[in-house]
């Protein structure tokens, strides 16, 4: 943060503190706007001891403030060169190649989940990975290779087997042909359905809602065929306004539509790096008046790749955001991230783009 200092006050020395002797006339002109600081003495006489004394003082008085203009003028270019930067790092995060990976939460039992998304939500089992050492197991399901699609990673950890989901996360949304024959593959599995299948409120697309052996709500949207089926994470947050423009400026998604509903009193925003029925889109929801959730120990994170973790994590700073992980690369796997807290604290971690394809190698 530059400081900028205050400018000095303009000089005035007082004539009347001088006593002069044998002088018919005195003036002395004060040029605080040529860059000389030239004294002209008029008549002096024999006041030349008296002016002497006087002009040296005068011209320390004048090196001062010549020093604080100088200080000043060059805090001021510090301050438009900051500000320059500023504006670069925001622009760039516009132009940086990102895209959602992956979005990660607890599960209690591993096996249940996996068979429940793939037998009833249609998902594919992608990779697992156990880290013993560290007590706990990743698997990474979805309806495409993670290389190209968003996907989910569920998180095992040894001998946990309940999480709080809490009341600030939202739902998980998945796009299906037919809401209504889905549904009934569900209850036959033994799935929960808690909104049976029918039109939205105010609108025509139908949608229901289901839930995981692990509480998650996941809303059931019919659509046509599209190149990503696993569509939504819904979030709640305290402050509408705040979320997007953060989540546009240092994410650097774009707000693709929003939508109050007085009625039930709570406002929606989508926001995305592409189109809604082609891309996976964060789905914002602020309910009137509520300000702070309790968010629980289940959700995790989203992971967002980015081609440079370094200008992401200052963007981030920029915009207000709280950097939990500084920007590097991860022991043993040299992959760079960076983590880091919205102002609501949901938190995301931004993968490089090159060293998360090289995972796969």
């Amino acid at each position: 943060m530059v400081r900028i200092l205050p400018m000095a006050s303009s000089i005035r020395p007082s004539f009347s503190s001088l006593k002069f002797s044998g002088i018919s006339r005195f003036c002395v002109s004060l040029l605080s706007h040529n860059s000389s600081r030239k004294f002209t003495y008029c008549h002096l006489g024999s006041a030349a001891p008296q002016l002497q004394s006087f002009g040296l003082k005068a011209t320390k008085l004048l090196r001062e403030k010549r020093g604080s203009l100088s200080i000043s003028a060059t805090g001021n270019m510090a301050h438009a060169s900051t500000a320059a930067t500023q504006e670069n790092v925001l622009e760039w995060v516009k132009q940086d190649k990102r895209r959602m990976l992956h979005v990660v939460y607890r599960v209690g039992d591993l096996d249940r989940t996996i068979k429940f998304y793939t037998e009833c939500l249609g998902m594919k089992l992608l990779r697992k990975r156990d880290i013993p050492e560290e007590r706990y197991t990743n698997a990474f399901l979805g309806y495409g290779p993670e290389d190209s699609n968003f996907v989910i990673e569920l998180t095992y950890n040894y001998g946990v087997d309940k999480y709080d989901i809490g009341s600030a996360f939202g739902h998980f949304g998945i796009a299906v042909e037919d809401v209504s024959k889905t549904v009934e593959l569900i209850k036959a599995k033994g799935g929960k359905v808690t909104r049976e299948p029918g039109a939205v409120k105010g609108g025509e697309t139908v949608i229901a809602f289901i839930e995981d052996p692990d509480g998650y709500k996941f809303e059931l949207l019919e659509r046509g065929p599209t190149p990503e089926p696993l569509c939504q994470v819904m979030l709640r947050v305290g402050d509408l306004e705040r979320a997007i423009k953060f989540y546009e400026d240092a994410y650097g998604m774009k707000l693709l539509r929003t939508c109050d509903n007085p009625e039930y009193k709570y406002t929606i925003a989508m926001l995305g790096y592409g189109p809604e029925d082609t891309s996976a889109v964060m789905e914002l929801t602020y309910n009137y008046g509520v300000t702070e959730y309790v968010k629980g120990n289940a959700y995790a994170q989203m992971a967002i790749g980015t081609d440079d973790v370094y200008k992401t994590a200052e963007a981030v700073r920029l915009c207000g955001g709280k950097i939990t992980r500084e920007p590097g690369p991860l022991p043993g796997i040299s992959t760079k991230i960076t983590a880091c807290l919205d102002p609501d604290g949901w938190k995301t971690v931004f993968v490089d783009n090159i060293d998360f394809l090289k995972e796969f190698e």
